[in-house]
């Protein structure tokens, strides 16, 4: 991946929104202790833009950030559990994005990515869960249908959707642009120097 100044400074961007962005908690319902937050929303731009490997180093560079400040209670569990769940849905959109990008590939690439989010959430959730608050692996096991698969499904739709909604709008303003010469321009340019 090629990172140009204003790719570099655009991808700053973004992570700096997306921390900002985790000021925002709306409460899920059946398990309050569970907040939606939009800050993939822009990791997710940034993939689109730019390609997963993008994506991820937003990923990483919010998880940090995040990690040692606003969720600076969750440690360094709750650091690699969101580099691991926004990563994979970066990864996988933007794979499949990148190979073409239109508005089905993004479709495509979002549904992916949430499905992708979520098995990764249900695995962490099994692993880490039992470690940061001491509850017993069947516990955990016995929320995953009726709270932690029904969150993070929804969670992931809901930045999903945002991204598909936002991205064209957003990608003309942060996208590098590439002008390319005619055909017809070469050719005049071809014949003048032949002239000359």
């Amino acid at each position: 991946m090629k990172v140009s100044t204003k790719k570099m400074a655009v991808m700053a961007m973004l992570a700096a929104v997306s921390v900002l962005l985790v000021l925002i908690h709306i409460p899920f319902p059946p398990a309050p202790f569970l907040e939606y937050d939009p800050a993939d929303i822009p990791i997710l731009i940034g993939t689109f833009a730019y390609g997963p490997t993008a994506g991820i180093i937003i990923t990483v560079v919010v998880s940090i950030i995040q990690g040692f400040t606003l969720s600076a209670s969750s440690g360094i569990i709750g650091i690699v559990m969101h580099i691991l769940a926004t990563g994979s849905f970066a990864l996988v959109a933007g794979l499949i994005y990148q190979r073409k990008k239109t508005r089905k590939s993004a479709i495509l690439a979002l549904g992916l990515g949430v499905i992708t989010m979520t098995v990764m959430m249900v695995l962490m959730n099994l692993i880490f869960t039992p470690i940061f608050m001491g509850t017993p692996v069947e516990t955990v096991a016995g929320m995953l249908l009726p709270i932690i698969i029904p969150f993070n499904l929804m969670k992931a739709s809901i930045n999903a959707v945002a991204t598909l909604l936002l991205y064209k709008a957003v990608s003309r303003f942060i996208k590098e642009e590439r002008p390319e010469i005619s055909t017809k321009k070469v050719a005049s340019i071809d014949t003048q120097v032949k002239k000359g």
